[in-house]
Order: C-alpha cells, then sequence, then structure tokens
C-alpha cells in the first residue's frame, strides 16, 4: 500500500531559553523542561511529528507543555534553537524551513500557510476594518488590484458567516467569536495549504465555540486544508483532530489515532486527561 507524503515533516525541533550546559545536553536530567543545574528552560525538547494532506492534527496538553510555542515556531514567531522542518509544496521538500532566510519565510506565511491566534489582537489590526484586514494578508502575498481584493474579502466573510454590510466594521466591535471568524478568513486568505490555530475557542461561550468549532471543520472539508489545533482541552481536540499529539513540558509522550487515544491511553498524564473528560 502507498502511503500519502506528509505535507510537513518536523524533527527533532528544539526550543531553549537559556544557554544550556553539558548536563542538559540533548534535553536530558530536565525537571519539568527545567535544567536543575543552569536553569535552561527547554520550552520544545526535540519534537519530531509528520501532518498529511487534508488531516486535522490535534496537539493538547496542559498549559506551559509547549503546544502554543511549537505553532509558533512553525510560523516563524519564535525561533528555533535546533531542528529541521520540511514542507513538500516548498521545493519539492528538500530545504529545512528554519534555514531559509527572513524574506522566504516571509513567503511561506503569506503563501503556504495561516496562523489563528488564541488571543485576536495577535492576528487582526482592531483598527482597521475587517475587510482591510482580509486585504493585509492578500497585499503581503503581492495582490495590488483594490477591486480584486474587496471582492475577496467579501467571499471569505461571507464564508466564514460575517454578514458582508459590516466589512466595513471594525473587529474591535465585534464579539469574541466574530473577531475569531474574521482572523479565520484573514488566515484563510491566500488559499494557505495549512492552518494553524492556537486556543481557537478559549474564552468563548460554549455555544459559540461549538459555532466556531463546526466552522472550522466545514472549511477543511470544503477546501480539504491540513489543519493542526492546538488546545488545552481534550474534548475540543476530541470532536476536531483524526491525530493527537500529547505535549507535557516541551516533550511529546504520546501520540496516534484521536481514537486510540481516548480508548487506550498509554501515557499516565494521557490516562489522567481523558479520565478527567469522562
Amino acid at each position: 500500500m502507498n502511503h500519502p507524503q506528509p505535507i510537513l515533516t518536523a524533527r527533532d525541533i528544539v526550543v531553549r531559553f537559556g544557554a544550556g550546559c553539558t548536563f542538559c545536553s540533548g534535553g536530558r536530567f530536565l525537571e519539568k523542561g527545567r535544567c536543575p543545574r543552569c536553569h535552561s528552560v527547554w520550552a520544545l525538547n526535540r519534537v519530531s511529528f509528520d501532518l498529511y494532506p487534508g488531516e486535522i492534527l490535534g496537539i493538547v496538553g496542559e498549559s506551559g507543555s509547549g503546544k502554543s510555542t511549537l505553532l509558533r515556531a512553525l510560523y516563524f514567531d519564535r525561533e528555533v534553537t535546533a531542528g529541521e522542518t520540511y514542507l513538500s509544496e516548498y521545493r519539492d521538500g528538500t530545504d529545512n524551513i528554519f534555514g531559509l532566510s527572513s524574506q522566504q519565510q516571509r513567503y511561506l506565511r503569506n503563501h503556504k500557510m495561516g496562523m489563528v491566534y488564541q488571543n485576536p489582537i495577535l492576528g487582526l489590526r482592531m483598527n482597521f476594518s475587517s475587510g482591510a484586514n482580509v486585504a493585509e494578508k492578500l497585499i503581503a502575498a503581492g495582490l495590488r488590484n483594490a477591486g480584486d481584493m474587496t471582492e475577496r474579502a467579501k467571499y471569505l466573510l461571507k464564508h466564514v458567516e460575517i454578514p458582508v454590510s459590516r466589512i466595513k466594521e471594525e473587529p474591535k466591535s465585534f464579539s469574541g467569536g466574530m473577531q475569531q471568524r474574521v482572523q479565520i478568513s484573514k488566515a484563510l486568505a491566500n488559499n494557505p495549504s495549512i492552518l494553524l490555530l492556537d486556543e481557537v475557542t478559549t474564552g468563548l461561550d460554549l455555544s459559540v465555540q461549538a459555532r466556531v468549532l463546526d466552522l472550522i471543520r466545514r472549511l477543511q472539508q470544503e477546501l480539504a486544508i491540513s489543519m493542526i489545533i492546538v488546545s488545552h482541552d481534550l474534548s475540543v481536540i476530541r470532536m476536531m483532530a483524526d491525530r493527537t499529539l500529547v505535549m507535557l513540558a516541551g516533550e511529546v509522550v504520546e501520540a496516534g489515532l484521536t481514537d486510540q487515544i481516548l480508548e487506550d491511553p498509554l501515557h499516565e498524564y494521557t490516562q489522567m486527561l481523558v479520565h478527567s473528560l469522562l
């Protein structure tokens, strides 16, 4: 049987705060991600995974586990200490994207990836109109025709259930759920291959959470886009993810099909998460 080629391949990603020392070299002998001798913090400790075309990969873990740091690293918001990541749609997956120039990394951010942050302030310009927020992403990718940008913004906002009549309104006047939907429309502006979603339902009412998650699932099915969705809530991961990584203290402690992890968790931390869900 032929297995599909991963659209994204990540190997041994390390994000360390501090110089490190011979004692913690290679991420060994850590205490909850921290070196007891030099006090360096290993926010990510040799994290590896694959993301396949059309797949939703879930990442779950408690606050401080490194899951959001991982998304920031993939989107070039956070510099990595070590590790390699390859995109099959960029130079046939032969170049480690962490070793690219800043210009090449901006190209990937603007053409191949989209990011939806937990806090909409990080992903939106609150004093720009909703349409202008989408246009900003289009301009970054080189589009200059104002009419085309307006039509694209209208299409995307309608697609995420924002009334076109509100295209000139600023996101600061929107509810939290609507702000997240504007973020999603902006992230999808240039038809990215990969969408990164960081705790997108945190702080939203349960009914709004359900609507946002339904929207994300519908978009994934319509666009066949690959997604990585981060959450501390295993119920969100259960609803959304095909496969799941469980992170603790900067490390992946368990990985597999979401159903398998829910039905037969192996690591004691995963067992605790699943038990809390029941």
